[in-house]
This record gives structure tokens, sequence and C-alpha cells, in this order.
């Protein structure tokens, strides 16, 4: 009997075995490996996949193989764009409602709430790897107690330990590492409130340029991550090409003569490219004017310094793109390339931004660490690029870099609020490569896309706070060519400028105007033909939604109380 007993169960075995060995259990796919590369103030046609002129070969390549975004948003400014990626949801929503003044405030705290999660924190709650490199600037930036203080903590001449509370730096929210500044606003060459971790760096080598240390922190990140089977996601947050415009010599040489031919120009020919790429239609989307009449080319009494200006511009995205470069071979080298999603944008539109006019103080230093003198050049008396002087592009070259929208950076209408967006993942996108994508997206999207493709859990509860739900819509649908719309409304307000889309129709205002402006952007994509005058009803119907939205998403902070 016991004999019988053994060969049943022997035979059991035999089939179980048999029964696996003929159909045998497949290995979970591995995850991908998530960059998000962020640049700073760049303009929608900038980049060469964009139609611009500045060689950028590496993001070019990324858009060729990958798919690039037609109908793409951010909030229009750096912080409160940093804010809304991170979280996925308004900016207002995640604290960061203005910038990083510390606001009694739920919408503008000036920092991430306590009732959100970063990208890293959901991330690292499913098993990934942190790491983020660059410019922070979503944490509260206070000065020191007096002038003389502030500006020679500037200066370099005055150490501290913190740049803002620890408990809002990145490692204290989901990064398991973190180089970069806390701050917004940055020397190249020698920048403030740089750290490793929470350890404030007070010394840089000769020669160092800080998009290079970015990208090179990156690329170290990379080849440590990779050792592991474990995924990792990689914040990649670029300060250029914001201002002060700085940049080597030797990629400044290279655009000294591109824009000697003026604005007009310059903004025609990426206009031509534009259509010849396929990335607008002429039927609704014409070249607006140029904005306010701005003074031709030839009337400019500063044509060296402005076509310098734009130069440096343009040296800053070139070597943005060579870093990206070696990202990418660094990919390459490691085997992670096919199964590493990479997202490239922009934070806000190209700025219009004097900041000459600024002076010193707050984030802006007034010499080098070694004592030089710095320029801030009100009358265009110093050349852009090196480390003493302060300059910025200026309105008719940020009116250039947003080809073929109008406004800039701060507005609410599309030159300060649309993004160029590429995604690239050569395993998991099957979209035809090169292609376009309409679906209306935004930066808070990007929680819910990577949410989805990675099986994470967005959390209700997190360290015992209340977790504000996010709004994102993912994007992973255009990732396998569905054809998706993507939200049906969007909303924004910075400083008073603001706007309500549904649907195509878009109501948008100035800062500091209170007046509503009315667009059909299914044929008017560069909001040239006002229609408030010829739809009031419509007015009417997107300010009341917009009102809708401005009172439950903490958009208004009460009046300052008075001393």
């Amino acid at each position: 009997m016991k004999k019988t007993y053994l060969s049943i169960f022997a035979l059991a075995v035999t089939s179980l075995f048999i029964c696996f060995k003929s159909d045998p259990v497949k290995p979970k796919a591995k995850r991908p490996n998530i960059i998000v590369i962020l640049a700073d103030d760049m303009g929608f046609s900038d980049i060469g996949s964009y139609g611009g002129e500045i060689h950028t070969p590496n993001l070019d390549y990324l858009a060729k193989n990958g798919i690039r975004y037609k109908q793409f948003y951010n909030t229009s400014r750096c912080c409160p764009t940093r804010a809304s990626l991170l979280t996925g949801l308004y900016n207002q929503q995640a604290g960061i409602g203005k910038m990083t003044d510390a606001e009694d405030e739920p919408g503008y705290l000036g920092h991430l709430s306590n009732n959100t999660v970063t990208m890293a924190e959901v991330l690292k709650t499913a098993g990934y790897q942190t790491a983020m490199s660059g410019k922070w600037h979503v944490s509260n930036t206070d000065g020191q107690p007096s002038a003389k203080d502030q500006m020679d903590w500037l200066n370099h001449h005055q150490q501290h330990a913190e740049f803002s509370p620890l408990s809002q730096y990145p490692t204290s929210r989901g990064f398991d590492k973190f180089f970069g500044t806390i701050w917004g606003v940055v020397d190249y060459f020698d920048p403030f409130s740089l750290v490793s971790g929470t350890t404030p760096i007070t010394s840089v080598p000769d020669h160092y340029y800080h998009t290079d240390a970015i990208n090179d922190t990156a690329v170290s990140y990379i080849n440590t991550y990779a050792k592991s089977a474990a995924p990792f996601f990689l914040y990649v947050a670029e300060n250029a090409p914001h201002w002060p415009l700085m940049a080597p010599p030797e990629e400044i040489a290279k655009y000294k003569d591109t824009y000697k031919g003026g604005w007009e120009a310059i903004r025609e020919a990426r206009y031509q490219r534009m259509v010849k790429l396929g990335l607008i239609d002429t039927t609704n989307t014409k070249l607006s004017a140029r904005w306010n009449g701005q003074e031709k080319w030839e009337d400019n009494p500063s044509k060296d310094w402005d076509a310098q200006a734009m130069a440096v511009h343009a040296a800053m995205i070139d070597r943005m793109d060579q870093g990206i470069g070696r990202i990418i071979e660094a990919l390459k080298k490691n085997g992670q390339l096919d199964n590493t999603l990479i997202v490239f944008l922009s934070d806000n539109g190209a700025s219009n931004e004097n900041c000459a006019a600024y002076g010193p103080g707050f984030d802006r230093p007034d010499e080098t660490r070694d004592g030089r003198k710095i320029v801030y050049a009100t009358k265009k008396e110093a050349v852009p690029g090196p480390e003493t002087t302060y300059s910025s592009i200026g309105s008719n070259w940020a009116n250039v870099a947003n080809t073929p929208y109008e406004y800039w950076k701060a507005q609410s209408y599309e030159g300060g609020i649309h993004t160029p967006m590429i995604a690239f993942w050569p395993k998991g996108i099957s979209a035809p490569k090169g292609g376009y994508n309409d679906q209306v997206g935004h930066v808070m999207d990007f929680m819910s896309t990577f949410v989805e493709l990675v099986g994470a859990t967005y959390p209700k509860v997190y360290h015992g706070h209340q977790i504000t739900p996010t709004t994102g819509v993912s994007l992973v649908s255009s990732f396998k060519g569905n054809e998706s719309e993507g939200h049906e409304t969007l909303f924004n307000e910075h400083f008073g400028a603001r706007y309500a889309r549904q649907d195509n129709w878009k109501l948008v205002g100035l800062s500091g105007d209170q007046t509503w402006h009315l667009y059909n952007l299914a044929v008017d994509k560069t909001e040239t033909k006002d229609l408030a005058a010829q739809y009031p009803q419509k007015v009417q119907q997107l300010d009341s939604l917009w009102n809708q939205w401005a009172n439950t998403h903490k958009v208004f902070p009460k009046p300052s109380k008075k001393n």
C-alpha cells in the first residue's frame, strides 16, 4: 500500500513538473527607468526639433525617435511649474501660488505642503531608486536679517548651514540623492545655494560650469544605479537658459554671426521650419504679429549687443544639449536606454525680463567670490556672457524664442504656458517614431502617467497627512498611438495673469488687467482674434468656470494683515 502511495505521489509530481514545463510562467517585465529633464525659461521654438536654429542634435534624436507634443502646458513660471510637475496638482494646491516667500495662506506657503506627495516619494514606495540633479526652487528662500549679511552670503563671503529649512530639501521629499541649488537664480560659474544632499558646497573647481555639473552628476547617478536590479527615477532640473546670460566663450563663438540678421528674420525662419516639420498648420496657426509694435531691427541702435545676447542664450541651450547627450550615452553604455522613459520640456516660455534692472539683492550678488564687481547692464554697457555681467535677452528676443506665439513667461497667453514636450522610450512607445500628439496635456500629468506605468499607488494618506487627489491625466495611451483628448478644462493664475480653457475655447487675461479676452484655439492657436465682444455668453460661462476653480483650488489669499 505504501509503495502505491509513493508511486501516485511521484506520478503527481511528475505531472505537475510536465505541466509547468509545458506552460512556463513568463517573467515579469522589468519596469522602465524614468528620467524627467526640465529646461528653464526656454522658448517654444528654441530647439531644432521645434523649429529653432540652435544646435540640439541630442534633443532632436529624442524627438525623431519619440513623440513631440503639440498641446502641452506649464503654469507659466519656474517654481509653480516645478511644484505642479512634482506633485500632480495645480501649483496652488501644492502650496506655491506665487514664488517661494513664506505666506500664511494654504495656496501660498512658498514650499510644497504636507498635503502633497512628490513623484519621488510615490515611486520610492514602488521600489524605485530616486535622485535629482539641478534646480529645486520649491522651498522657502528667506534671506538674512540684514542687507549686508544677505549680500555677503550671496557673494560667498559668508557661509550658512541651511539655504531653506532642511525639512523642505529634496532629500526630505523622496529623493535618495541630490546635487544642485536650493534657490532659483544662479551664477553659472559659481552658483549660490549649491548643496550635495544637505551639505553646502563651499567651493567649486576652476572652469566650473553649472550646466555641465548638473548633467555630469546625472551621468554619475546612472552609472551607479545601473548596477542594481531596481529601476531608477531621475529628475534633471536644468537652470539653462534662465538669466543671467552666461556661457563658456567657445560656445558663444559658435553663434557670433547667427543673430546679426535680427528679430524679424529669425522669427520668420523659425515659423517656416515649424511648418516644414509639420509641427504647425498654417490654416489655424498664423505667425502672430510682433508684440506691441516692437522696434525693427534696422532701427535698433544696439544691434551688436542684442545679437550677442541671443548668441549666449543659444550657447546655453547648446551646452545643455551636449550634457543631455552624455546622459543618453551613459544609458547606452549601461544597457539601459531601450527601457528608459525620457521626457523633456521647459518650465515656461522664454522670459522678457530685463534682469539688469533688478540690480543686486535677494538672489543676485554684486561681486564674484574673488571680489570682481558685477555689472548690471541696464544700458547694455557690458557684453553678455561672462560671470561679471548680469543680462537677459529681453522682450524682442523672447518674442522670437516663443515663435509663433505671443507673450512670454509669467503670462497665461500661449507664449507663456505652451511648452515643447518630448517623450522617448524605445521599448515602451509603440506610436510612430518622430510623430506628433495632440493630446491636451499639463505638467501635472506626469504623476498619473508614472503611477500607471510602474503600478504604483497614489496615496490618500502619507506620513499621517491627508493627500490632495491628483487631477492629472495619464499620457500612457498616447505612447501607444491612441487618440485621447486629455484635459477638457485647464486653468491658471499667476500674479493676476490667468486663463480658463474648455475644449478649444480659451479665456485669458494679462497680469494687472481685469479684461478678459476670448479665443477659439481650433482656428486661432496663436490668439490673434479676440472674440470676447462677439460671444459674451461664452465669456460669462468661462469666467464662471474660472472663478469656481479659483475658489476650490486655494487661488486667492486673504489680504495681508497690516502691522
